[in-house]
């Protein structure tokens, strides 16, 4: 039994006609990789969970600059889609599939009645919902409170699973990670080249002492 399967079963349990006429409006889909999965403005009409893959939510700063604001995996729902769809607001941002991937798409109707009868799936959306939004404000203060040192130093090691290795991004693509100027990024590398903890090169960065890196993380959570 696959991922989407799996869930669907938890959703739809038994063999009441009515709950297996609601899971047989359930689409399952396969994205490629880069497809835009929705519009900044569009209106939402379907409720989304990623079954493999990942989908990467994203908007624009007020100067034009493209910040990353979560990512959705394997069996987690996208916070913004679940809020417009129950608000009936327009989308604040985009989604576009990182890598291929798979999802089930639930239209609206069948998702306010899914809501009403299947505890299961309420508990799924609720949970989901609570964990995103702590997820999104922790990245809000980030943005907004954390030094841009310590983010880096942290992505990078997350990147790297802290241990030499190499992060395949551009400074630009750095930049929208950690939602500030590709001319910050540059500037923060070439002040951790300098003391020999990594080597930029064009379209990677490689890290050679992870250890100098999780030192500056540290030092700013004191």
């Amino acid at each position: 039994m696959n991922n989407a399967e799996q869930l669907l079963e938890k959703w739809f349990p038994g063999n009441d006609v009515s709950m297996q006429q609601l899971r047989a409006q359930v689409q399952c889909v396969r994205l490629p990789a880069g497809q835009t999965v929705f519009h900044r403005g569009d209106v939402c009409r379907n409720y989304l969970v990623v079954v493999d893959g990942c989908v990467r939510v994203q908007t624009l700063s007020p100067g034009g600059r493209e910040v990353v604001l979560y990512r959705v995996g394997a069996g987690q729902s996208c916070v913004i889609t679940t809020s417009c769809l129950i608000s009936q607001e327009s989308y604040p941002a985009e989604g576009v599939t990182e890598t291929e991937t798979g999802a089930l798409i639930i239209p609206q109707a069948t998702f306010n009645e899914m809501l009403g009868r299947s505890a299961a799936f309420r508990r799924f959306v609720f949970a989901g919902q609570g964990q995103r939004l702590s997820d999104l404000i922790q990245r809000v203060e980030e943005v907004a409170f954390g030094r841009i040192d310590a983010r880096l130093a942290r992505h990078l090691i997350d990147r790297c699973g802290n241990r030499p290795g190499t992060v395949t991004a551009t400074h630009q693509q750095l930049a929208s990670e950690l939602g500030t100027a590709r001319e910050v990024i540059s500037r923060q590398l070439k002040v951790f080249e300098k003391r020999g903890w990594i080597i930029v090169r064009r379209g990677e960065v490689e890290i050679l002492q992870p250890d100098g890196l999780l030192q500056v993380w540290h030092d700013a959570e004191v």
